[in-house]
């Protein structure tokens, strides 16, 4: 559904509904109507999944207008993959203690959990799988979700290696795909449970390594 869509009579109750808060109290600042926007989308999709959103849902229960929300979403599934994202992303602040292994570990079962533990694992599944077929929210996945939390990511193990904790000849980039590719594989094809034991398994299997040591004949 785009702007165009939108009826006769419900253009006109949302320019009243604008003027209303235009009337009553004044327009509020840009910052403030998006605040409410994400925040009743991280609400509906928490407690509802993606199935029943709607941006008409959104727009009655945030009290924003269809049209503003178009401006500053495209599509149901970018608005949902923004929403998505403010509300898990305090749980996936990426401390430096300086140690690295110990920030993996709290960052990895911080996320572990926050999947398997809370209603936002469903919904990050529905959310991958929305964009297979969605082109916005595969490109507002990619530029606001994946690539945020990989930089994230990438950025703490750069300073390991400049601390001297990784090797210079490891590519950050390949150790995000080994630690959180293993636990995505496990979110989307739910074979095995994702718990803090698996997390341990994987950053020791990655630090330590699984070859067998080699002792000198």
């Amino acid at each position: 559904m785009s702007i165009s869509d939108t009826s006769p009579a419900s253009t006109t109750a949302e320019r009243i509904d604008t003027e209303g808060q235009r009337r009553g109290r004044g327009r509020r600042p840009a910052e403030e109507v998006r605040a409410d926007v994400l925040r009743t989308v991280a609400r509906l999709l928490l407690t509802d999944g993606l199935t029943g959103f709607t941006i008409e849902r959104v727009a009655r229960e945030s009290s924003v207008s269809k049209t503003t929300i178009y401006k500053w979403w495209p599509s149901r599934g970018a608005l949902a993959l923004d929403g998505y994202f403010h509300a898990v992303e305090p749980a996936l602040a990426f401390h430096d203690t300086a140690d690295i292994r110990t920030d993996l570990t709290s960052q990895l079962r911080a996320f572990g959990h926050l999947i398997a533990d809370t209603p936002a694992g469903r919904i990050l599944a529905e959310l991958i799988g929305a964009a297979q077929t969605d082109p916005d929210l595969a490109a507002a996945y990619r530029a606001l979700y994946s690539a945020e939390r990989r930089n994230l990511a990438v950025t703490r193990l750069r300073r390991a290696q400049a601390d001297g904790q990784l090797r210079q000849n490891v590519d950050p980039q390949v150790v995000v795909d080994q630690l959180w590719g293993a636990v995505y594989h496990r979110l989307l094809v739910p074979d095995e449970p994702i718990t803090p034991a698996f997390i341990t398994a994987l950053l020791d299997n990655l630090l330590i390594g699984i070859l067998t040591p080699q002792t000198d004949a």
